[in-house]
This record gives C-alpha cells, structure tokens and sequence, in this order.
C-alpha cells in the first residue's frame, strides 16, 4: 500500500480533543450504551462493544470510566434511546464528506448537519451520494516514536494476525485490516505491547482530492468544524487532502 497517513491529522484532532475530553467521553460513553443494548454488557461475545473499548483506549479513557459506563449501561438497557443515522453530502469543489451520529432526536440531528454543510457552502446529499468513494476498513496508527519494535517485526506480526496491508510512512506505521478481522489484529498487536495513536473502523478515501483555493478552504473547515462541535456527530470521513 502506497499509504495516506493521517497521523498528523489524528495527533493535531487528539491535541484538539484533549481540550474537550468531556465531550469525547461522552460521545464514546453513548457508543458503549448502545453496544451493550444490542449486545450485552461481555466484550469478548459482543464485537461492537470490544470496537468500542478499543476507540475508548485510544483516546487515552481511564479503564474503570470503561467499566462504569458498560455497568451503567447494563443496568439501563431498556432506557438507552439513541439511534446510529449516517449523512452523505460534499463540501466545496464536490469534497465527499460522510458523517457518523448518534442521537435521541433525528430532526435535531438533521437540522444541525443541514446547517453545518450550508454554512460551508457544501449541501447534504442522497443516501450513497459519496459513500462508493470510501472503503470500509479496520485502522490502526502507530505512532514510530512510541513503538520499539522493528518494522518488519511489525509488519509480520500484524500480517500474521490477519491484516490486509501495512505502511510506513516517515513518523508512523499504517496497519490496514477487513471490518471482520480488525478485532483479532487489533488484540494481537495489543499483546505484543504496541500502543495505538488510533484503532477503529473506519471509512477511508479511495482517491483524495486537494483544495488550493483559499475560500474552498475556508469554507470546507467551516463545516468540518461545526460538525466537530456538535455532540451527537460520532464521526466525520472526508477525502480532502490536508
């Protein structure tokens, strides 16, 4: 794989999310409600929910936080209303944008990811506008500096596990795997003591596209940024090339 690395863009949202680690929390604490609603509180026969503690760790969530929150939900279940809505549209110059929410009100939701595109100069499209541009795979973004074994070692080991392809690139390794097989390369690199920059299931561009208009720009991180602010969006996948 010729690799994208998104390290930098992962470490700058990391940066700008330890300043709002609340919200962060949150938004991983509905995920882990939902997970354990639809598939019990035990993440070794409920797969969502071990995606979800994986994400949780990455972002750096006290491991008893984890723990609070999956009891809390298994003593709530029947209380848990939110629902997954998935929205598709382009920002300027047709960027592909994808977001990820999870709410207890739709109409709220909509209005406000409506908005977030508008205010950008962008528009919300169909369902399946954008999303035959992206791939649905596991990533996992290992940080160089933070990991002391070799390259190829890793690569093996990763591979070994059951990843679909490995990239390095000039401050971080790129470990690619299917949906189904993310969890058993995630556990096995976990094992081996490797520590995650980033570890989740994600969409990934096939193709991204550059902006050099300074107005495009502008725009474009206009709704990218409203949409990060707004506490029912769980996830924003975009081919802009940063």
């Amino acid at each position: 794989m010729s690799g994208h690395s998104k390290f930098a863009n992962i470490k700058h949202k990391k940066e700008k999310n330890d300043a709002a680690k609340g919200k962060i929390f949150t938004i991983i604490g509905r995920e882990i409600a939902v997970a354990v609603k639809e598939g019990g509180p035990d993440p070794t026969n409920n797969f969502k929910l071990a995606q979800v503690i994986a994400k949780a760790k990455a972002n750096n969530m006290p491991n008893d936080t984890i723990d609070r929150g999956i009891k809390k939900a298994a003593g709530d279940v029947g209380n848990v209303n939110y629902e997954y809505v998935t929205y598709e549209g382009y920002g300027p110059n047709g960027i592909a944008i994808i977001v990820d929410a999870l709410t207890d009100n739709k109409n709220r939701t909509a209005a406000n990811v409506r908005s977030a595109f508008t205010k950008g100069q962008g528009s919300i499209g169909t369902q399946g506008c954008v999303s035959f541009m992206f791939d649905k795979k596991g990533q996992i973004i290992i940080d160089k500096e933070e990991c002391d074994m070799d390259a190829d070692d890793l690569m093996m080991t990763a591979l070994d596990a059951g990843a679909e392809d490995f990239a390095e690139e000039e401050d971080s390794y790129e470990v690619i795997t299917d949906p189904d097989s993310f969890e058993e390369v995630r556990k096995a690199l976990e094992e081996a003591g490797i520590v995650f920059v980033s570890a989740e299931v994600t969409m990934i561009p096939q193709n991204y596209v550059e902006l050099t208009d300074e107005t495009a720009i502008k725009n474009l991180q206009r709704t990218l940024d409203l949409l990060d602010d707004d506490d029912d969006v769980q996830a924003v996948y975009h081919n802009w090339d940063e």
